[in-house]
């Protein structure tokens, strides 16, 4: 069996959505079976051949306004083609967001992911944490510290840049997520075989 691969697919606006991108990117480099890949949605037009062929696709995207973002949006419309002949069914799917509040409608824009993957026929694979910083021990350093069930939550202040954020508990968890999606993918693959 050749190194399944798994593509993260992200947009960001200001950097921020990328530092957590490169995060699930560098869990996915835990699994060395995998092979882990990036591509901002900028360049996606160039990397429909290795979204086609990955094993499975994480989604990210930053939120503006309460939804993820437009640029993010524009890539989903592009897979339309993609759909109508179902290329990506039964690949593993994930995703993460990231907006500048605690909340910020995190959860709405995951789920825009969650419906993208699901029109796909692709195979959602959550966090599959507890959520940290929820009880008198927790603490803002603690992984899953912003509660996401579905994918890798973030937050970065909209008055620093990505050198700042998001914080290193948000990067630990996109990490985590990156690890769990890509033992997820070596199970899926090893059982389509």
């Amino acid at each position: 069996m050749t190194k399944p691969v798994i593509a993260i697919v992200y947009h960001s606006g200001y950097g921020h959505t990328k530092v957590q991108a490169e995060a699930v990117l560098s869990g996915v480099a835990e699994i060395p079976e995998v092979e882990g890949t990036l591509i901002s949605v900028d360049e996606a037009d160039a990397a429909w051949e290795v979204l086609d062929g990955a094993a499975a696709i994480i989604f990210g995207a930053p939120i503006y306004m309460g939804s993820i973002s437009a640029g993010f949006w524009g890539f989903a419309e592009k897979t339309s083609k993609r759909w109508m002949e179902l290329k990506w069914k039964d690949k593993i799917a994930s995703g993460f967001v990231n907006s500048g509040s605690q909340n910020g409608d995190k959860l709405q824009g995951l789920h825009a992911l969650y419906n993208l993957s699901q029109q796909h026929g692709m195979v959602w694979v959550g966090l599959g944490l507890h959520p940290g910083n929820n009880n008198s021990a927790g603490s803002v350093n603690d992984l899953n510290r912003l509660g996401g069930f579905g994918g890798a939550f973030a937050q970065s202040n909209i008055d620093q840049g990505p050198d700042m954020g998001p914080p290193e508990a948000d990067r630990r968890t996109a990490a985590y997520l990156g690890r769990r999606v890509a033992e997820a993918t070596l199970r899926w693959e090893r059982g389509k075989a």
